[in-house]
């Protein structure tokens, strides 16, 4: 039985790259960089980290950012896996780690030149050839074959939304119109003053027909987004107000599989972020309707329905009609990713989702939401609702 427990960790700093398609830098001084950047704005410094988390396919080894950073020691380290969709994980272990006592200064980082180093569909074939047998899991299933990217892999579960509720591309042209609205006024974002509309998503080349469009998907970026979590009792004393993570999750339902969803009953429902949300709200004892924000992972526009209805923001099959009434936009019952998310900002893995969740907190967004008091965090097979503290 789930109880209703609040954790007493917080966010005190977030740091960033800038985000571009060629860093012409290494991804250990992207994460040292980042890191450096969220310490400073915590006002603390290296020496005092004793906790760091990150991703399994982060190329980053822990022992070389201590020695680069100059931190003296590591008391906690973890690694989450599920790609983008537990990218929410290194917040949880981060919260768990301080909430134990495993670790009072706590690092969650993500540094990435996917645009110019590592391409996904590209390395997939590469480091298998594309050979029968080759990979683990669904990928042994599908690189054979040809499908060696996300979305083609998406697009068989989006397919079978599609279907049952009557959506078509045209439809996911609103989610892409509202993000890329967002980042053109984000000074960070790679598509700042870039807005499109409906018809230049329409004129975009197909990815995947009929699903997917060039505009229907994530960007592929370099850069790297880092934070830092202690507790709310050391928070008080450090440069920035804290942002409380009052619960972090993660779920791997029976049945998931990374990026794919192809062995649920019911293909077109995300059932990782079901569970996420439901433990969420349960821990918390928040509801949907106490969200100001909604930072719902984007790989690819129909995860915002995913997200939305899996969150409780709208019942299934009504995300399409939802984002078209203008529900995501600033003034909309849910802002969706005021930063533009990952098709408008950049493409962090999730991390810039988190980063932008603490800046609407904190109250200096780009494209600020009024009154934020809580901010839903949704990436899948992870979730976090963040706050004031009181």
């Amino acid at each position: 039985m789930t109880r209703t427990a609040r954790s007493n960790a917080a966010i005190v700093g977030i740091g960033q790259t800038e985000f571009s398609k060629n860093s012409g830098r290494s991804e250990l001084q992207l994460a040292c960089e980042a890191i450096k950047a969220a310490l400073d704005d915590a006002g603390l410094a290296p020496a005092d980290v004793d906790g760091m988390s990150t991703f399994t396919i982060d190329n980053n080894e822990d022992v070389d950012l201590v020695r680069s950073l100059g931190i003296a020691n590591l008391r906690f380290s973890s690694r989450v896996g599920h790609g983008g969709g537990g990218s929410v994980g290194p917040l949880a272990h981060a919260m768990a780690a301080v909430d134990s006592g495993l670790a009072d200064i706590v690092v969650g980082y993500r540094a990435m030149n996917e645009r110019s180093e590592f391409r996904f569909g590209q390395s997939q074939m590469g480091n298998t050839g594309g050979a029968p047998g080759a990979g683990t899991g669904f990928i042994e299933w599908s690189l054979p074959f040809g499908s060696a990217t996300a979305a083609a892999w998406t697009s068989v579960q989006a397919q079978r939304y599609m279907h049952q509720y009557g959506v078509c591309n045209e439809d996911f042209a609103h989610v892409s119109v509202q993000l890329r609205k967002y980042a053109a006024t984000n000074p960070n974002a790679w598509f700042y003053k870039k807005p499109i509309t409906v018809a230049d998503h329409q004129e975009s080349r197909w990815i995947v027909e009929p699903i997917f469009r060039l505009l229907d998907c994530t960007q592929e970026s370099d850069g790297a987004v880092a934070f830092v979590v202690t507790s709310i009792e050391r928070a008080r004393d450090l440069k920035q107000p804290p942002v409380r993570i009052l619960h972090a999750t993660q779920a791997i339902p029976r049945d998931f599989e990374t990026v794919t969803s192809y062995y649920h009953e019911d293909v077109t429902r995300l059932d990782a972020s079901v569970a996420c949300a439901k433990e969420l709200y349960a821990r918390t004892g928040l509801r949907p309707d106490d969200m100001q924000v909604g930072m719902l992972y984007d790989h690819f526009t129909i995860a915002i329905y995913w997200h939305l209805e899996a969150n409780g923001f709208c019942r299934p099959g009504e995300a399409a009609e939802f984002v078209k009434d203008g529900q995501i936009d600033l003034d909309g019952s849910i802002p969706v990713s005021p930063n533009g998310g990952h098709i408008g900002e950049a493409y962090i893995h999730g991390m810039n989702n988190v980063a932008e969740a603490v800046r609407q907190v904190r109250g200096t967004a780009a494209n600020q939401v009024k009154d934020v008091e809580h901010v839903l965090v949704s990436a899948g097979m992870s979730g976090a609702i963040l706050g004031r503290v009181d």
